[in-house]
Order: structure tokens, then C-alpha cells, then sequence
């Protein structure tokens, strides 16, 4: 395997990204690889904001996988700065390579680089591989999640 490469999130990323959100049961009911315009959008949305960190993992010239971190500043936890990882996705070629746990370890990194002091994600509760993978990370099923579709 080539060196690996995690970089910013280009216009010329998208088509790739949204080929892994689209690649399982969940994300092929809810993404649309056949129009990229609101994924431009969104991408133009998150450069835009500095607490929106969205990175690619690239080998050997092709985008392997992806995530985006975003910094969460607060009140609680005596004004604690979080982050969130959302989005995570591993070509399925590089599944069980140890690409995903690479892409977690830089998100915790940068999480401490800016501050953080408490890292959390979601996850759906049908992904039971993708569970068992972040407790092995270190991960706690700690709170109960909810959703309002608007």
C-alpha cells in the first residue's frame, strides 16, 4: 500500500465522497450521486467556517476515505470545547486495512490540538460493526441520540 495522505476536502473530492455515503444500505436511500450541487453547496458552506473540519484520505493519487470533524465550543463542562466526528466513510477496498482507525487517531489529534476536551460521534444503531470498531477505539456508548427530520 501507498503512503496515506489526510487533507482538506477540494471541489474535485466530491464525486468520490459521495460514492462512499452512498456505498451501504442507509446511505443509498438518503445520498444522490447523481446530482452533485447540494454536496458543492454544503462543501462551500463547511470551507467557510473554521470549526468545520472535513478531510479526505488519499493513497496513491485516489480518495480513500473520508470524515468531518467539527469543533464545538460550549458553557458546559466548565466551557469545554468538544468535537464531533460525523461522516465516516472507508472505501470498501481499503475496509479492515487500519484506514479507519487512522482516520479516528487524526480526528482525536486534532481534537487535542484545538482544544478539546471530549471527542463524541453518532452512530445508527444498525451499524453494530461500526460500534464494536469505536469501543475499540476507546469509545463509550455513553448517551441515548435523537432526531427531528425537518
Amino acid at each position: 500500500m501507498g503512503d496515506l495522505e489526510i487533507r482538506p476536502v477540494t471541489t474535485d473530492d466530491v464525486p468520490a465522497i459521495v460514492a462512499m455515503l452512498a456505498d451501504d444500505p442507509l446511505g443509498a436511500q438518503r445520498e444522490s450521486p447523481d446530482d452533485l450541487s447540494p454536496y458543492l453547496a454544503a462543501l462551500e458552506r463547511l470551507n467557510g467556517d473554521p470549526n468545520q473540519l472535513l478531510r479526505v484520505a488519499e493513497r496513491d493519487g485516489r480518495v480513500v476515505g473520508t470524515l468531518q470533524l467539527t469543533i464545538v465550543p460550549g458553557l458546559s463542562r466548565k466551557g469545554a470545547t468538544r468535537s464531533i466526528i460525523e461522516g465516516v466513510r472507508i472505501h470498501a477496498d481499503e475496509r479492515g486495512s487500519g484506514l479507519g482507525t487512522q482516520l479516528i487517531e487524526w480526528a482525536i489529534e486534532e481534537s487535542r490540538r484545538q482544544g478539546c476536551s471530549l471527542v463524541q460521534l453518532t452512530s445508527d444503531a444498525s451499524r453494530t460493526d461500526a460500534h464494536r470498531f469505536y469501543e475499540r477505539l476507546g469509545f463509550t456508548a455513553s448517551h441515548v441520540g435523537f432526531k427531528l427530520a425537518l
